[in-house]
Parts: C-alpha cells; sequence; structure tokens
C-alpha cells in the first residue's frame, strides 16, 4: 500500500478521532458538517509534461513516461473536487490513504484523466474509489482516503510545531 499523509486502514470510529485529535484537527460537535452523498464524484485532467515524468524523480535513464506519484497526484485531485463544495468556509480534506496500483504506461503529451467518486463516509472521513485513464487505456485504479479538517486548527499545530524546532 502507497500511503498519503496518514495511514487509516479499517480503523473505526473511535480510533480515527483519536487520530485527527492528536494531529490536532479538532472535533466538530454532531451534525455540524454538511452531508457527503455516496455517489458524488469528482474529475481531474492534466497533459503529461516532462516535469511530471518518472525519469525527474527516479532513474534518468527510464523512458518519459508518466511517474506513480503524479498520477496519484491526480486521483487524489479527483477525489478533493468530489467533495469540494460539501466543504464549509475554513475546512478543506486532506489525504490519509492511498491504495492504488499503476497499471500501464503514459507517454509525455497524453491527456490524463482522473476520477473520483465517494463511496463510504464515516463522520469526517471520506473514501473514494479513484481510477485514471490515459487517451488509450486506464491506466490505474484504486482507493483513496480524505480526512475533513478545519485549516485554522491544522496551521495552529504546524505552527507549534515549527516553535518546537528552534
Amino acid at each position: 500500500m502507497l500511503l498519503g499523509h496518514l495511514a487509516t486502514p479499517d480503523l473505526g470510529p473511535v480510533e480515527n478521532r483519536l487520530v485527527a485529535s492528536y494531529l490536532g484537527w479538532g472535533m466538530r460537535p454532531e451534525g455540524t458538517m454538511r452531508a457527503i452523498p455516496l455517489g458524488a464524484k469528482g474529475r481531474f485532467t492534466f497533459i503529461v509534461e516532462p516535469r511530471h515524468l518518472a525519469s525527474q524523480f527516479k532513474d534518468a535513464m527510464l523512458p518519459p513516461v508518466l511517474a506513480t506519484p503524479m498520477m496519484i497526484m491526480a486521483m487524489e485531485n479527483a477525489a478533493l473536487n468530489a467533495i469540494r463544495d460539501y466543504l464549509e468556509p475554513g475546512e478543506t480534506a486532506v489525504g490519509t490513504a492511498v491504495d492504488v496500483r499503476h497499471a500501464a504506461a503514459t507517454p509525455a503529451g497524453q491527456r490524463v484523466t482522473s476520477d473520483a467518486e465517494v463511496t463510504h463516509v464515516e463522520g469526517r472521513r471520506i473514501v473514494f474509489s479513484v481510477t485514471a485513464r490515459d487517451e488509450v487505456e486506464e491506466i490505474g485504479k484504486g482507493i483513496h482516503e480524505r480526512m475533513v479538517i478545519n485549516v485554522h486548527r491544522l496551521n495552529q499545530r504546524l505552527a507549534a510545531k515549527t516553535e518546537g524546532e528552534r
């Protein structure tokens, strides 16, 4: 499994609250979050440029093909686009888990389209089915999770961490 910011596989509501509390994301009172419907969909599209190539991240000898982290970035953006309209001002959703397969190479210059669909909502934790296609075929698919957070609280936690480094 490839992990984003935080792995939360198979955690229940109590464990997810503990993780959120530890990270300083705060807990909102029940019922104050807008409902995110199952089936909500989002899309993200981009053209593969030299900066997206595997040879930029790994071995320069690799052919000019899309890097897996860039495919995952597109999937994460599609997921965020699926729920953006349901977030309150001051909220966003951060990636907490990624479990995907990169099944086919995509050359530079091709358009990549990623789609995400909400498949499960548990409190502030949202699970998505994600796919990515180039102009010819499906290049990847899997599961992605995001957690709705309060941006102000996250910034406070980050500031405290930064102060602790000095």
